[in-house]
């Protein structure tokens, strides 16, 4: 993602607490899309409640994971602001501790019940467009390729409009 777009992304992702969500969605979940390894992707016959805990901890760690990978590639440590995981979250505490300031912490809250309702409303998306999807493995042990039938989001005009065109 370019400079600009990475973090127009994060500001998108601040009021939710969600901003590792775009560092695992495009690094981990497009990577790994309909496999058990994704965390992101629901399982045939997964409740919802069952699929958000596993989807909600799981990129937690994934997206932890992936940048800690990219910082040590750099010869970094995690513990830096370069980490994306990091700086999103501080544009988070940032947002919170500024709207705090202004209506006091009666906003509190209110903050945390709408962080919650928007991060499950990017993971229903998740859950939505890939359920019950599995990817085969190929005979040389690798996944196959990821292809349209591997999302229930393919271009067309109904699925778009019911995901957010996500």
């Amino acid at each position: 993602i370019a400079g600009s777009e990475k973090w127009l992304s994060k500001v998108a992702l601040a009021t939710t607490g969600y901003g590792h969500f775009f560092i695992e969605h495009n690094r981990g979940h497009h990577a790994r899309v309909a496999t058990p390894e994704d965390p992101a992707s629901s399982r045939f016959g997964e409740s919802f409640w069952a699929f958000l805990p596993r989807s909600v901890f799981g990129s937690l760690k994934s997206a932890w994971h992936l940048e800690s990978e990219r910082l040590g590639r750099l010869g970094k440590s995690p513990w830096t602001l370069r980490n994306d995981n990091l700086n999103a979250w501080l544009m988070t505490a940032v947002l919170f501790g500024g709207l705090i300031a202004v209506f006091g912490w009666e906003v509190a809250p209110w903050l945390i019940v709408q962080a919650i309702f928007g991060f499950s409303l990017l993971e229903v998306v998740n859950y939505l467009e890939h359920y019950g999807l599995k990817r085969q493995k190929t005979s040389a042990g690798r996944y196959q390729r990821c292809r349209p039938e591997h999302s229930w989001n393919s271009d067309h005009l109904v699925t778009n409009i019911f995901l957010y065109h996500l």
